[in-house]
């Protein structure tokens, strides 16, 4: 959804629409799960479930960039005028312009931020939707979008863009009977993505995608070597991105943690500026963005590449070899290798299999760094096969002198044997980052 360059039209194979208004959400792609989904079977002119979807209102995120961070001119609201289900099984986006000239329309985001691809495994993002039904002079300035943001983005109003990641999963701009795919990573301005307009597939011809329902999709892969995400439309691959693109750090850092997902119908800004720009005053309000369904699938970690299948508790366990986790960003360490920081209360780490043998152990040790501000602190918890489990062990941190200025730090556990998924879990009573975290290990 951000800034894109403008690029030479693609075309791909014309797939067949399919044109019904509503179609039930499809049945888990094989070795998969469906861990969310929402069909917008609500009655005509209703809101969302507020449970499963967020209202990002105004013009940009409380302390974020001014306009969304993309030059866009709408204001977002929570209206049923521009965010509404239809009775009919769709969601309904629709921006809308007063007599004043001042735009409209809206933006929801899934509350849950923790869609993942485990190691060894697949997460999908899918969605059905027909984009705006207008071309020409009528549909300059139109910016629809189906998308996703790394969970880090979400604390801080996404000011750590791009490196957090961003998943275009669909853009369409000025009614062009096509569809964009990006992923946006890295620094900005430059860097390994070359942003602002990140590693894109370019202008892909999408035949009937403005007057009937198409699926798009977006799977990132860590059952392959090297990773991959792959684009979809209407189940075609048509866009591939493998993990060797970029260098490892920048590569994990928009990839390895949690998602949230994104629709929105932007008007004006910086990609349809590439492309003749809009609005005008020939821009015709009112235009829907149509959505069936969303669906997000998930399969079980298997072996990966660079993930262990067991791990022994009394050897040092690197942070960033986590298997999931939610709100951190793996980073180069001063140390060597890699650290994972931008951690803050409600933050975890997920590592499957720790084996900790018959004897038992009687501590834990983590590598930690911490340059939080006075009066921001946190503990640092480890809990056994769930994070709702009450902690066996736990440390408090304040600052240490600079998020790259390493202490290590014991903490006493209660008694454990077996093999178990150890969480490490941190929480905090102020909303700022308190501590990053090189590596654990438990002791004898």
């Amino acid at each position: 959804m951000r800034w894109f360059a403008a690029a030479a039209l693609t075309v791909v194979a014309s797939v067949a629409a399919v044109t019904s208004a509503d179609a039930a959400v499809p049945p888990n792609p094989s070795g998969m799960s469906l861990v969310f989904s929402d069909d917008f079977t609500g009655a005509s002119g209703t809101g969302l479930n507020r449970s499963n979807w967020l209202y990002s209102t105004g013009t940009g995120y409380p302390g974020g960039a001014a306009n969304w961070g993309t030059g866009e001119i709408e204001t977002m609201t929570d209206s049923t005028a521009n965010v509404y289900q239809d009775g009919g099984g769709n969601l309904v986006i629709k921006p809308l312009r007063d007599s004043a000239g001042r735009w409209t329309s809206g933006r929801v985001e899934t509350q849950r931020t923790d869609f993942a691809a485990p190691a060894g495994g697949k997460v999908r993002i899918e969605a059905r939707i027909q984009q705006p039904n207008v071309t020409g002079a009528a549909a300059a300035g139109y910016w629809p979008a189906f998308w996703a943001l790394g969970d880090a983005a979400r604390p801080v109003g996404a000011t750590n863009w791009p490196g957090i990641g961003e998943w275009d999963i669909m853009e369409n701009i000025n009614g062009r009977p096509s569809v964009f795919a990006a992923l946006h990573c890295g620094t900005n301005p430059g860097g390994p993505c070359n942003e602002t307009t990140g590693l894109g597939s370019g202008e892909r011809a999408c035949n009937g995608c403005l007057t009937s329902f198409h699926t798009y999709a977006l799977e990132y892969d860590r059952s392959t070597s090297p990773e991959q995400l792959r684009w979809y439309l209407d189940g075609v691959n048509y866009f591939t991105l493998n993990s060797t693109v970029v260098d490892a750090t920048t590569w994990n850092n928009a990839t390895k943690h949690g998602f949230f997902v994104i629709l929105n119908v932007a008007i004006g800004g910086g990609f349809p500026a590439a492309f003749g720009g809009g609005p005008t005053a020939q821009t015709q309000p009112g235009v829907p963005m149509l959505v069936d369904y969303v669906a997000v699938w998930q399969s079980a970690g298997g072996t990966s590449p660079t993930t262990p299948t067991g791990r022994d508790a009394f050897s040092r366990i690197e942070a960033e070899s986590y298997n999931a986790a939610s709100g951190v960003q793996v980073e180069t360490c001063s140390e060597g290798g890699q650290d994972v920081g931008y951690i803050a209360g409600g933050d975890w780490l997920q590592f499957n299999n720790v084996n900790f043998g018959t004897g038992g152990a009687r501590d834990f040790v983590a590598r930690v760094a911490s340059g939080a501000a006075g009066g921001v602190s946190g503990l640092v918890e480890v809990r056994l096969d769930s994070r709702s489990n009450a902690p066996i062990g736990s440390f408090a941190l304040g600052g240490t002198g600079g998020w790259q200025t390493w202490q290590s730090i014991p903490g006493n556990v209660s008694t454990v044997t077996g093999s178990h998924t150890v969480f490490l879990t941190f929480s905090s009573g102020q909303p700022a980052d308190f501590v990053n975290v090189n590596w654990i290990q438990f002791r004898r």
